[in-house]
């Protein structure tokens, strides 16, 4: 009877994935999946809950991109967590500032040879949050009443991703005009997540001054202050368009004198090499070298 209630504890505890602990080394953590914020410390935790081996070895490795290296080696810390970190009773790790590149999967493995079942291991991800840098925002000076306009901020360190937020005249534009009774007239759309501020048809309330903020759970960070002015006439369009126009007229009436220059130059060398032939009432007078003429024509006396 004995044996047979001990055979049917055991068949029990397999099913719920539990060993008693004289049959084997058993792992388990608070949390498998862990957030941390860069340069702040972080433990993952690999607790034993049940083990029969007085000294079991005890082995940690991250793994980014498939590939595994040691962080907890022949009882020493290892790799790039050498001098950040420490083994922390009874297998946890401790480290004492994380950075970006820390963001990997972590196993902890634990060998018993003294137990049943002599190895056990648990997987803990761990991402590391990064606050945003200084967005890149870009403001137009200037846009014309009636016309379609675009704000763009981007920001590309943080991580997670960070939303975006635009604020006018240091007043924050919310998402949706129409939700507010302060905004309900203006014709804007905002994208949380690219960071465009798009504008319908700009009116001149919208003149003022802009800046972007980029916000996620590590924190946040926003541009200068940009100006953008709304004018009724697109002055500096006119003031171009004038000048290309005159440009235009300048430079065919130069053409055109330049053509008369040509021509009258030209004439001009015509004139001055070339010889109208005299008349001679008749009589061509020979070569010189002759000595007489000749009579070309016959007259009455």
């Amino acid at each position: 009877m004995a044996m047979a209630g001990l055979v049917a504890c055991f068949v029990l505890y397999s099913c719920l994935g539990r060993i008693p602990s004289a049959l084997g080394v058993i792992l388990r953590t608070t949390d498998k999946i862990v957030w941390a914020n860069e340069f702040e410390p972080i433990e993952l935790t690999c607790l034993i809950e049940s083990i029969s081996t007085n000294n079991p070895r005890i082995e940690w490795k991250k793994i980014k991109d498939g590939i595994p290296s040691y962080v907890y080696f022949q009882n020493k810390i290892a790799g790039d967590l050498e001098n950040r970190a420490q083994l922390r009773e009874p297998a946890n790790i401790l480290i004492f500032n994380t950075t970006r590149s820390d963001t990997a999967e972590y196993r902890c493995e634990v060998a018993a040879i003294d137990d049943q079942r002599d190895f056990d291991e648990i997987l803990i991800s761990l991402a590391v949050r990064v606050k945003p840098v200084v967005p890149r925002c870009s403001v137009p000076e200037a846009v014309t009443v009636g016309t379609s306009t675009e704000l763009r901020c981007l920001e590309n360190e943080g991580f997670p991703a960070p939303q975006y937020r635009w604020f006018h005249n240091n007043e924050e534009l919310p998402q949706d005009p129409k939700n507010s009774p302060r905004f309900v007239n203006f014709s804007y759309s905002i994208n949380p997540d690219t960071g465009s501020l798009k504008f319908r048809r700009v009116r001149k309330e919208d003149a003022g001054d802009y800046y972007c903020q980029a916000k996620n759970d590590a924190g946040h960070a926003q541009c200068p202050t940009q100006v953008m002015e709304v004018y009724d006439v697109d002055i500096l369009g006119i003031a171009l368009k004038c000048l290309g126009g005159a440009s235009v007229v300048i430079i065919v009436v130069a053409f055109l004198c330049s053509i008369r220059r040509m021509c009258l130059q030209f004439k001009s060398h015509n004139e001055n090499h070339y010889n109208w032939p005299t008349q001679n009432n008749g009589v061509e007078y020979g070569d010189p070298d002759e000595g007489h003429f000749r009579h070309k024509s016959s007259f009455i006396i």
